[in-house]
């Protein structure tokens, strides 16, 4: 049978050019990353707002389950400044209604710190040596990914543009994971406007591609073999799918998310930044377009990322817990109605078959 082997693969140790996307929220749990791990993907946490000592824990866990590669994913966004009463105010009233909907008293202001210290995770990590550390919405400094490179962890870094991916790979990481505009989830962009990098998969793809000179991994809108049969053939050495491992049974995504991804049947996803402060991509519901749509079109007031994201956490985990999809952040790209329910392993092996069917039913055009 052939192999789908490449540079990717031997930098990552896996056997498959495929990344389960770190998903935070509880989605990636241990069992899913290695049941991703067992089947030849890399499996990945999303880390985004786990302090260290569950980090400890989710990492022994997922060791215990298998010996596979493991990636430690991180959002790097700096703390926003003191928030003045007449700003949370505003943000408190626009959410009001909402917490009212579901029988929540009215929510107070909230206070920082709204992430854990990134600084104390980096350092745990480095005790803890993932074989992996991918990170979003920012860059790490030259001297933390010299730390993790002399610790043999191998770095990566999302780019929505050329420019982040040319910063990138001066800064030394091993590979960029270049991130659609289908992509579900937060736009990872930095050091432009999330709004002004709202290129496509397939495009951004390529041009990262032929702008520098380390692999590649095309991340947004794939959901089978053929998407990640198409972006190999662009250049890319591997492709990272989340939205395609939110229904696999070992994921912990709430059951009405899992339940609204398989209804799907067509792109009803939209973006916003009313859930975190900044912008993601979700199946839409009553919470997005009414916030999104307030002030004449301009949007509700927000908080700043990520104490927007304390603001609606109680709001989310009640409508969650309700089974109620109007009011949380079903986080999920725009191929949703591609996604399938069965196991991760299931699904790892279904995606090799279709990629490696792909690339023969492609061959064949050469007559």
């Amino acid at each position: 049978m052939p192999k789908l082997s490449n540079a990717l693969t031997q930098l990552l140790g896996t056997r498959l050019p495929i990344i389960q996307a770190p998903m935070a929220g509880g989605i990636t749990t241990p069992a899913l990353v290695a049941a991703a791990g067992n089947a030849g993907a890399l499996g990945s946490f999303g880390f985004a707002y786990t302090q260290p000592e569950a980090m400890a824990r989710d990492i022994e866990a997922v060791r215990a389950l298998t010996k596979a590669p493991v990636n430690a994913n991180f959002f790097v966004n700096a703390q926003p400044a003191p928030i003045d009463a007449a700003t949370q105010r505003d943000a408190i009233n626009a959410v009001a209604p909402y917490y009212a909907a579901l029988g929540l008293p009215t929510p107070q202001p909230v206070k920082a710190p709204h992430a854990p210290d990134l600084d104390a995770q980096l350092n745990l990590i480095e005790d803890l040596k993932p074989e992996v550390l991918t990170f979003h919405l920012g860059d790490l400094p030259a001297v933390r990914l010299q730390r993790l490179r002399e610790q043999g962890i191998k770095t990566g870094g999302s780019a929505t543009c050329v420019e982040e991916a040319r910063h990138l790979e001066a800064l030394g990481v091993d590979f960029i994971i270049a991130q659609g505009a289908e992509a579900g989830g937060h736009r990872g962009s930095y050091l432009r406007s999330a709004y002004e990098t709202m290129t496509g998969t397939l495009a951004l793809t390529r041009l990262i591609v032929r702008a520098v000179n380390i692999p590649v991994v095309a991340a947004g809108g794939i959901m089978d073999g053929a998407g990640i049969a198409a972006v190999l053939a662009l250049g890319a050495q591997g492709a990272q799918l989340g939205t395609a491992f939110i229904p696999c049974s070992e994921s912990g995504a709430p059951a009405v998310h899992k339940q609204h991804l398989l209804a799907a049947r067509e792109d009803t996803t939209m973006v916003t930044e009313k859930f975190s402060g900044k912008p993601a991509r979700g199946l839409a519901n009553r919470y997005m377009r009414e916030m999104n749509g307030a002030m004449d079109g301009k949007g509700a007031p927000q908080l700043a990322f990520p104490a927007q994201n304390t603001l609606t956490g109680p709001l989310r985990a009640a409508s969650a817990k309700a089974g109620n999809p109007d009011f949380m952040s079903m986080w999920a790209g725009q191929a949703a109605p591609l996604a399938r329910e069965m196991p991760t392993a299931e699904l790892v092996a279904r995606l090799e078959a279709e990629t490696l069917e792909a690339i023969a039913r492609l061959s064949s055009l050469k007559g």
